[in-house]
């Protein structure tokens, strides 16, 4: 920073650092980070619903620390430092009068204090969003070619960070047109894209499997008013919590300046209007729009230092607002303080239950992606999640998980077992229900492809089914059973239908390793009225039937 940081401001940073790494030793995991623990174990440039960056940070922490703090340290330090360019970013004479209000302010917003010591991919996504602004207000002052270089790093944080990013740089550009006649702005596009080209060459290899998933693979319900747009505007009150008001009302009542604040108003107004439309599709959640914090913390502590009676309230309310996050963190620790269970509550509990009945044999959780990884962070053993077409894919279902409970007993966990005694209770009550089995093998991993997109509901004809086989092994056939799965038009599976299809080579016994078989097949008649979608599903030595092809619209 070009500016020396006061020392109130020091004091106050270095207490909420303190306060955060206090927090992440003490507050056991939720789910979300178990699984970017999950991601850790195996570094890459990409998995299967984010970026790296979450699990590059985890990585990092976790030479440093075992533990809960490992996968939190880097956040914590993330963290003061989105608060420090942040204020390295506000050029207001008067700023150094009103410290505490700025930490007020910042500390006060509801989700910007929970990621202080969170691990979300939302925490860098804030951190380079500030960083980005930091670089944009003196590219615009001044433009250069080392600017240019730094705010191309900059964007490829943003993207290594949550696909969200793009947003903060569209709607940045949106707000200064004249930037696309800048040589040092296309430098920093290219700089950017070159940055990122190892996820570009990752999405590649996994066949797109994320924008696959987050564009049209994801199931939806229909629309429903109170879930989805009230739930919207529900979700702009709790990020700010008790100074909603005021920070709507700076938001509403600024005007831009200059290039600078025209960029922030862009991407706050441009962020708020595009998930407001999309709340008429899909339920928003909260984290979505997380990132309007960044321009609105910068906005909204220009305008109450530039007024009092705007700055009173803030600063009054404020407090009251840290006083009530600053209890319910307390109770993210000791769950009796806590106004209902949260997923912080009782994991080590379970998991030790668990340990102690099956020891260090591999467990295998039924369409998990929370439990597994919270087991194996817990417990130090191998765990998979078993998803079949009633879940959804996840990490599981493209890494060597599956590999480290092959061929060997695994304990099996599922919420619906009709035969197995109780393997654990959850600290919220829910109970899970176990058997051993003595020889584990699935191929979760067989790919299923059709040869046309075009198939009427009414269809009565044959379609050619091209099953790849990834593994290093022969599949005997006696060990499979298809089945077609029909989705309504939201992508719910509401039927399944067994069917046999027949190998184009009737001496096939085998899917050969590496290799693809040809079959034949006809669509079944669904027992539900109009089908939207099916998907092609494989049962493997008696397993539920798994997610082997993807939703395939009916016409």
């Amino acid at each position: 920073m070009p500016q020396k940081l006061p020392r109130l401001f020091l004091y106050l940073l270095g207490a909420i650092f303190f306060i955060n790494l206090v927090q992440a030793h003490f507050t056991e995991l939720i789910f979300d980070e178990a699984y970017y623990w999950h991601y850790a174990q195996d570094m890459a440039f990409g998995y299967f619903d984010h970026p790296p960056m979450v699990a590059w940070m985890i990585g990092l922490g976790s030479l440093f620390f075992d533990g809960e703090l490992g996968v939190r340290l880097v956040s914590c330090l993330l963290s003061v430092g989105t608060l420090a360019l942040l204020w390295g970013t506000v050029d207001h004479p008067k700023k150094n009068s009103f410290i505490p209000h700025f930490f007020v302010l910042a500390f006060s917003m509801t989700l910007l204090n929970a990621y202080g010591f969170f691990t979300l991919p939302d925490t860098p996504l804030l951190f380079f969003t500030a960083l980005f602004f930091w670089v944009y207000k003196k590219f615009v002052g001044r433009p250069t070619a080392v600017l240019a270089l730094f705010l191309g790093l900059v964007m490829a944080g943003l993207m290594y960070s949550k696909y969200h990013a793009v947003l903060v740089i569209v709607f940045v550009l949106l707000s200064n047109l004249k930037l696309v006649r800048s040589r040092y702005a296309w430098l920093a596009v290219f700089v950017a894209l070159l940055a990122y080209l190892p996820h570009f060459v990752w999405l590649y290899e996994h066949d797109f499997v994320s924008i696959k998933y987050h564009l049209f693979e994801r199931p939806n319900d229909a629309y429903q008013f109170k879930k989805y747009t009230l739930g919207f505007l529900v979700n702009l009150v709790a990020l700010f919590g008790l100074i909603f008001p005021w920070v709507y009302l700076a938001l509403f009542r600024t005007r831009a300046r200059g290039p600078f604040e025209r960029g922030l108003l862009f991407l706050t107004y441009g962020v708020l209007l595009f998930f407001f439309i999309s709340s008429f599709n899909r339920r928003v959640q909260t984290q979505w729009i997380i990132v309007v914090s960044i321009p609105l913390v910068l906005l909204v502590y220009q305008y109450m230092m530039e007024r009092e009676n705007t700055r009173k309230w803030i600063y009054r309310v404020g407090l009251v607002n840290i006083a009530l996050l600053l209890y319910l963190r307390l109770g993210l620790v000791f769950a009796p303080l806590f106004p209902i269970h949260y997923e912080s509550h009782g994991n080590q509990q379970w998991v030790q239950e668990l340990k102690s009945k099956v020891g260090d044999m591999p467990v295998v959780f039924e369409n998990s992606y929370r439990l597994a990884p919270m087991y194996s962070f817990y417990s130090g053993s191998p765990s998979y999640s078993l998803n079949d077409i009633y879940y959804r894919q996840n990490q599981y279902s493209i890494d060597d998980s599956e590999r480290e409970v092959q061929q060997q007993p695994v304990f099996y966990v599922s919420p619906c077992l009709t035969d197995g005694a109780i393997a654990f209770t959850k600290s919220d009550g829910e109970q899970y229900c176990g058997r051993e089995m003595a020889h584990f093998e699935s191929f979760r991993k067989i790919r299923c492809y059709l040869q046309t997109e075009n198939f009427p509901r009414d269809g009565d004809g044959e379609h050619i089914l091209r099953v790849y086989n990834p593994y290093e092994q022969d599949i005997d056939l006696k060990k499979l059973q298809f089945a077609v799965g029909y989705l309504n038009d939201y992508k719910r599976i509401k039927d399944i239908i067994p069917i046999a299809p027949r190998p184009l080579n009737e001496n096939i016994l085998v899917l050969k390793s590496n290799d693809t078989t040809n079959f034949a097949f006809k669509l079944p008649k669904p027992e539900m009225e109009r089908p939207g979608y099916f998907r092609i599903g494989i049962s493997e030595n008696g397993l539920h039937y798994g997610l082997n092809g993807n939703s395939i619209k009916l016409n």
